[in-house]
């Protein structure tokens, strides 16, 4: 990345390299702007102040090397919690490590990105506990509130290799939910997922206007009248597992918005939980690596909601 024009206080013509290269106009931003927050960020594209080859960009437009993006004067925070107070960043637990992967145990409540609310997500924190760490970027997603195993790719050729790999299901994704009203051993739903917004709120529902979405799912145990499934993600759509729970008649316990909450509250109660979690964990995943070829397997542990609300109920795994 190269600084055609960089004074303080002016606007900045930066020339696209390789590693930027493919790289989303808003993530581009966000890394290269730190300080400034992202709500501003998205208002500088939408009011045409950031600008790339000279012209308008919608914040989801790719970058290519060669391309200029014109980023106006900006007042960067320089004093931020993220920046100067290390040790109040997480702890984070990795489950494998190499020089082009990393794949960390996400906690529940955690965003993966900062914003709607949540000041610091995953990246960012990552970002800054590794400073030295200069492209570092998200391979897919988890819901804030869903746990498990997420894949953080280190360089940008990476990250296009491995995205490459999951759109053509390459990587064997196997999630554990907690559920009630599941009376299968195995299940496959095969439902078109839309968006449709509420209060502000993203939300999915079955439509057939919406995206192709298929989960199978596989009861790995049963105890209390729940029963703990595993579900095999053959697409990857926000939300899927989630309304392909509520749409087969098991809602994942402790889902807020597409669960029974009646049936979560009573929950709570008789096995004495103050806050609910969402029972819904990325437990293994399952790929070759995109440099090395070799097969990864990586499982991550529950944590320490789930094993008690599984040894409360009696089921083993």
């Amino acid at each position: 990345m190269k600084n055609i024009q960089s004074k303080n206080n002016t606007v900045q013509h930066v020339e696209i390299d390789a590693g930027a290269d493919q790289q989303r106009l808003d993530n581009f931003l966000i890394a290269t702007l730190k300080g400034v927050p992202k709500s501003h960020i998205y208002r500088l594209i939408r009011s045409g102040q950031v600008r790339v080859n000279k012209g308008r960009a919608r914040q989801t437009q790719r970058l290519q090397v060669g391309d200029i993006v014109r980023i106006p004067p900006v007042r960067t925070t320089t004093k931020t919690a993220v920046s100067t107070n290390n040790a109040a960043l997480p702890n984070f637990e990795f489950l494998y490590q190499d020089d082009h992967l990393w794949v960390v145990n996400k906690p529940s409540g955690l965003a993966v990105h900062g914003g709607s609310g949540h000041s610091l997500g995953l990246i960012e924190a990552l970002r800054a506990k590794y400073p030295q760490e200069k492209q570092l970027e998200l391979v897919h997603r988890l819901d804030r509130d869903t746990s498990g195993a997420i894949i953080i790719a280190r360089k940008r050729s990476t990250l296009r290799l491995m995205q490459r790999l999951l759109q053509d299901g390459g990587v064997d994704r196997r999630y554990w939910l907690l559920a009630q009203g599941f009376t299968k051993q195995q299940s496959t739903i095969e439902a078109p997922l839309l968006r449709q917004d509420e209060a502000g709120k993203r939300k999915m529902i079955i439509s057939k206007a919406g995206r192709s979405a298929k989960t199978n799912f596989r009861e790995l145990g049963k105890g209390g009248g729940y029963q703990l499934i595993e579900a095999e993600l053959i697409t990857g759509r926000t939300h899927q597992i989630r309304v392909h729970a509520q749409f087969g008649g098991f809602p994942i316990v402790g889902d807020d918005r597409y669960g029974n909450a009646a049936n979560d509250e009573a929950f709570a109660v008789q096995y004495g939980f103050v806050a609910l979690p969402l029972f819904l964990h990325a437990r293994q995943l399952q790929f070759r690596h995109p440099h090395a070829g070799e097969k990864i397997m990586i499982e991550a542990p529950l944590d320490s909601s789930f094993q008690r609300a599984l040894k409360a109920l009696s089921i083993s795994y």
